[in-house]
């Protein structure tokens, strides 16, 4: 039986979680129980380097510095109480955003959380927390500007895979683990292996954000599509802003849809490898993919991709659908391949 103690730690946790992201809480509601915690605290984790790294009131030589300090605190199990101070003295004031603001000021409560589990699942957020924010201190280090006078895109397709490993392919390697440690269906999973279609799945999803968010982040001075992959079309990353290069931007989109996909099918392989009786797990895997592959066909559809003004973005109800569908099918393996399949049809 769980002791107050831990009762009351749970419940903070799941408080703040929902002040944080009501949607995350909502749909964290699928993972099963003995794995939730450690999810819902490597998530915050995440959504307190993100604001770290995004937080422009801040100079972005002090924010590569508040980042290295948040990641020194996941080195070892030795915290540094008064570095993990000075960050929420440093970025928490500042936040315009309420949650952003409540999840800074409460990072403590979260590293004392992070003492309370286990050795294992403490080492696992670990490895998470230092690997993804190599993603932001990179996105900080390529990027150095924010406007699209200042735009820069990557230098090589080698950078975009190290990138999109570093900030979701790793999270697929921490799902693994943690899964194949904590569900005793899962005691026959060979983890090296499913842990590499984890990394694509994760790549998968970040690939997908690039491409519907293109005109958004090229408008903060940033291009994550490599300027090799570019120079193939005849195209800068400069010419991405004039919306008239849709039609010539095109072949490049199409390989990075491709290759999404790819990443995808990788994804939707792994989902289909878990025992139908792990119905949660199947559905926390099926839900991200479908909606992926809805997204990535309203991004090979649209003709207004470069158009700041025009966000990408698949409707609640499309959402819903998903969810309804796959869980009223019990997470069907049938059901959800003929979706997916379905989808591939339409995006390549």
């Amino acid at each position: 039986m769980a002791t107050h103690s831990a009762i009351f730690k749970r419940e903070l946790l799941r408080t703040l979680l929902k002040q944080v992201s009501r949607l995350f809480y909502t749909t964290l509601a699928v993972v099963p129980a003995n794995v939730r915690d450690q999810v819902s605290l490597g998530y915050l984790f995440a959504r307190a380097a993100d604001t770290i790294a995004d937080t422009e009131l801040i100079d972005r030589p002090r924010r590569l510095d508040l980042l290295a300090q948040l990641k020194a605190q996941f080195v070892s199990d030795r915290i540094a109480w008064a570095q993990v101070q000075a960050i929420q003295t440093a970025v928490g004031p500042v936040q315009q955003n309420p949650s952003e603001r409540v999840l800074l000021e409460r990072l403590e409560d979260c590293f004392r959380l992070l003492q309370d589990f286990s050795p294992d699942d403490r080492s696992r957020i670990q490895r998470l927390m230092t690997t993804l924010t190599q993603g932001m201190e990179m996105d900080l280090a390529v990027f150095s500007g924010t406007t699209a006078a200042e735009l820069t895109g990557l230098k090589t397709m080698e950078d975009l895979d190290s990138y999109t490993y570093f900030v979701a392919g790793c999270v697929g390697e921490f799902w693994t683990d943690l899964m194949c440690a904590h569900r005793k269906a899962l005691g026959h999973w060979k983890v090296r292996e499913m842990s590499e279609a984890a990394v694509r799945f994760g790549k998968g999803l970040q690939l997908t954000n690039i491409v519907k968010d293109i005109a958004h982040d090229l408008q903060n001075g940033r291009c994550y599509v490599p300027v090799p992959m570019l120079a193939e079309a005849g195209l800068t990353p400069q010419d991405l802003l004039d919306q008239r290069n849709h039609a010539r931007f095109q072949p490049v989109l199409r390989k990075l849809v491709r290759r999404a996909v790819e990443h995808l099918d990788q994804g939707w392989l792994y989902t289909m490898s878990l025992p139908r009786g792990e119905l949660r797990l199947r559905l926390s895997c099926m839900w991200p993919i479908l909606s992926a592959g809805e997204s990535l066909k309203l991004v090979m559809h649209s003709p207004d991709l470069l158009n700041p003004a025009v966000h990408v973005k698949i409707p609640r109800s499309k959402v819903y659908q998903i969810m309804v569908l796959t869980t009223f099918t019990g997470a069907c393996g049938y059901v959800g391949t003929a979706y997916w399949g379905h989808l591939r049809k339409q995006i390549v």
